[in-house]
C-alpha cells in the first residue's frame, strides 16, 4: 500500500474539519455529530481493521502517522481510540458499534469520554464495549470524563502507546508554530528568534519534539499488543517531553499563547492531559524500574539492547 495516498487525504480532511475554530466550538458545547459523520464516512476509522473484515489492514506502525496527525490537529473526538477499538473488536469477532469509542484503562479521567458514545474496557484479547456514561471533570472546556466501574487495566499499555503518538504529533505542530512565531515577532526592530536565548530555547524544543517522535515509534513497533517495556519507554519519554515542550512554547509566545483565540493553548492543554492519561511519567518510570530490577543479573546495556524481547505482566 502506498501510505502517502492514505495519509495525505487524511491530513487534508483534518485541515478542513478540525480548524482551531471548529475545535473551540466543540469544546464549548457545539454538537459534533457532523464532524464525526465525516470521519465515519471517510473509512479511516477502519484503517487498522483487517482487509478480510472490510478494513484497510494497516499495521499500527503504518497507522502511526494518522494518530500523530490527530494529535497535531487537537481533534476533539476520540478518533484514535475508535481506530484501536474497532480493530480490537473485529479481531475478537465482535461487531464494532457505530459512534465514537473512548478507551478506559483505569488511570484517572477517560480522555474525550464526554465526546464518546461508547467506552472500551476489558483486555486486548477480550475487549468489552459499553455505553459511555461519563461524568464531566468540571475543568474549562475539558472533554474528558470519569467513567466508573470499568476494568481496563490490561488496555493501559495500548492506551499509553496511543497517547505517545498524540503527544508526538502535537509536539511537531507546536515546534512549527513556535519557530514561525519567533521569526515573525519583532522586538527592538528584529525577530525575537534572532536572540541567542530564544534560539537556545527553540533548540531544546526541537530536541524534545524529536525525542517524543522517536519514543512514540518504539511504542507502536509491537502492534496492537505492545510489550510492557515498549509502552513504558514510549509513554515515559513523551510525557517528560510534553511538559518541557509546553513550557518552552508558552515562554516564547508570551501572553498570546494562553489566549483563548490562539491555537497554541488548544495543543498545550492536550499535552498535559495526554501526559497524565494512562499513567504519568512517574508511573511508567516505576514500571521500567521494576522491569530492570527483574533482570538484575544483566548489564544495563544488555537490558536496553534486548528490550524488544517480549515482556508480559503488570507492575507490582
Amino acid at each position: 500500500m502506498d501510505l502517502p495516498e492514505l495519509i495525505d487525504p487524511f491530513a487534508r480532511m483534518l485541515d478542513a474539519m478540525c480548524t482551531p475554530d471548529a475545535v473551540r466550538a466543540v469544546e464549548g458545547g457545539r454538537d459534533a455529530a457532523a464532524m464525526w459523520d465525516a470521519f465515519a464516512e471517510s473509512g479511516f476509522l477502519d484503517a487498522l481493521v483487517a482487509e478480510e473484515a472490510g478494513g484497510a489492514g494497516l499495521s499500527l506502525v503504518e497507522a502511526a502517522p494518522l494518530l500523530a496527525l490527530i494529535g497535531a490537529r487537537a481533534v476533539p473526538l476520540p478518533v484514535g481510540e475508535t481506530l484501536l477499538g474497532r480493530a480490537l473488536l473485529t479481531r475478537a469477532g465482535q461487531a464494532p458499534p457505530d459512534g465514537p469509542i473512548a478507551l478506559a484503562t483505569g488511570a484517572g479521567a477517560v480522555p474525550l469520554a464526554m465526546a464518546a458514545d461508547y467506552v472500551l474496557s476489558g483486555t486486548p484479547e477480550a475487549p468489552t464495549v459499553s455505553s459511555c456514561a461519563a461524568t464531566a471533570t468540571g475543568l474549562f472546556h475539558d472533554l474528558d470524563g470519569f467513567v466508573p466501574d470499568l476494568e481496563g487495566t490490561a488496555l493501559r499499555q495500548l492506551g499509553a502507546v496511543l497517547r505517545a503518538q498524540l503527544i508526538a504529533g502535537a509536539a511537531s505542530r507546536i515546534l512549527e508554530m513556535t519557530v514561525a512565531y519567533a521569526n515573525e515577532r519583532l522586538q527592538f526592530g528584529k525577530p525575537i528568534g534572532k536572540q541567542q536565548a530564544v534560539q537556545q530555547q527553540l533548540a531544546v524544543l526541537a530536541e524534545q519534539a524529536v525525542a517524543a517522535r522517536i519514543a512514540a515509534a518504539v511504542g507502536v513497533r509491537g502492534g496492537l499488543l505492545p510489550t510492557l517495556h515498549d509502552a513504558a519507554v514510549a509513554k515515559h519519554a513523551t510525557s517528560v517531553a510534553a511538559a518541557e515542550i509546553a513550557a518552552i512554547a508558552h515562554a516564547v509566545h508570551g501572553a498570546i499563547g494562553i489566549s483563548e483565540e490562539y491555537e497554541l493553548q488548544l495543543l498545550t492543554r492536550r499535552l498535559h492531559v495526554w501526559r497524565l492519561a494512562d499513567g504519568s511519567e512517574s508511573y511508567w518510570a516505576g514500571v521500567l524500574g521494576e522491569l530492570r530490577i527483574a533482570r538484575a543479573t544483566e548489564r544495563t546495556a544488555d537490558f536496553i539492547r534486548l528490550a524488544n524481547v517480549d515482556v508480559t505482566g503488570a507492575p507490582a
